[in-house]
């Protein structure tokens, strides 16, 4: 579920629609709403629109407005025994089924319309009429023929007096065998397009997955990290950070600093495995020196791999300072011994 805002207010003050969309026989419902509706309101147009013809849904689907988050929808659904499943943000194809109908939708608007824009819900129910009676490319059945095993009729089919043998269906255990067979047809034609999609968008990608207090670098979107993205200078990814929680496959809670001001939920495509030694690994015994002014080595110990981000800056620097002050204490250390000898000679 979704919303679509924006909309030229109405005669009747409507401003806004809420769009369903059927995750199996791909049904969608346009229903007329208003911009302000809360959580409560939007419940009453869900039970009183979508459940009374279809009943209470297993899941649901949709973004994190604040309408879905808030602890009265939450609470109502819970008790219901519905899971809700929420898009992490800046990713829509979470959602993405009704992000294309939405699409639909107001090119459809757009082609009846015309120039009467404060009439488009008077126009709703015949759209979605419509698009319920086309075939979905998908299904390669339209909705209702999914929903109710055949089309309903159209105007155009009533210009010649049907014949009532013609519109006959298989009764009894016919019937339910009829509907069972169409939808495991639409069940298998949907993993199929579900698998072309997947094998197209997935090609040359590597599957990642992390665990719980795994270290990952996170990429800085420039939708979703304004200020740190705000020149082109500024680097483009930042940590490391801790993964806190695994959500699924997919989404991950990070520890993220609270001067970020984002949701502490990335999808896995923003997030970098980190492969930067540790300082607390075993130092090579052929490299360790009693005297830290000796020629040759390192002091420092290993570089850690991948992008300088602030965080490792601040590290980096920390390390600086307090190499050089232990250096300026020994210097003055052997300093004040050769003014100890040449005082006893």
């Amino acid at each position: 579920m979704d919303f679509v805002f924006g909309l030229p207010r109405t005669k009747r003050g409507f401003d806004s629609i809420f769009v369903v969309v059927d995750r199996f026989s791909k049904l969608a419902h346009f229903i007329p709403c208003h911009k302000i509706d809360d959580a409560s309101n939007i419940s009453k147009i869900f039970l009183r629109e979508v459940v009374r013809l279809h009943g209470l849904p297993k899941t649901i689907v949709s973004d994190r407005d604040p309408k879905f988050i808030s602890h009265f929808w939450r609470t109502v659904w819970g008790r219901l025994g519905t899971k809700l499943n929420f898009s992490t943000s800046c990713h829509p194809q979470t959602n993405g089924q009704t992000e294309v109908v939405n699409r639909s939708l107001s090119t459809m608007l757009g082609a009846i319309l015309k120039g009467n824009h404060k009439s488009w819900d008077e126009y709703l129910p015949h759209i979605e009429f419509v698009y319920n009676r086309v075939v979905h490319k998908t299904t390669q059945l339209s909705s209702f023929e999914v929903v109710y095993g055949f089309n309903p009729l159209t105007p155009k089919d009533l210009i010649p007096l049907p014949n009532p043998i013609d519109f006959i269906h298989i009764k009894g255990a016919s019937q339910a065998d009829f509907v069972k067979k169409l939808h495991e047809k639409v069940r298998i034609q949907i993993q199929q397009q579900s698998d072309k999609y997947a094998k197209q968008n997935n090609k040359g990608k590597r599957a990642i997955s992390f665990e719980e207090g795994d270290w990952i670098w996170l990429h800085l979107r420039k939708d979703r990290f304004p200020k740190q993205r705000k020149s082109k200078l500024n680097p483009c990814s930042d940590g490391p950070f801790q993964i806190l929680k695994k959500i699924n496959n997919n989404a991950y809670q990070l520890d993220l600093p609270e001067d970020y001001g984002v949701h502490t939920t990335f999808n896995v495509i923003n997030l970098i495995p980190f492969v930067g030694s540790n300082d607390d690994d075993e130092v090579d015994d052929s490299d360790m020196r009693t005297d830290p002014l000796q020629e040759g080595g390192d002091d420092g110990g290993g570089l850690r791999q991948g992008p300088i981000t602030r965080a490792m800056f601040k590290h980096l620097e920390a390390n600086k300072e307090s190499e050089a002050s232990v250096q300026i204490n020994m210097l003055t250390i052997l300093s004040f011994e050769d003014f100890c000898k040449n005082c006893e000679k």
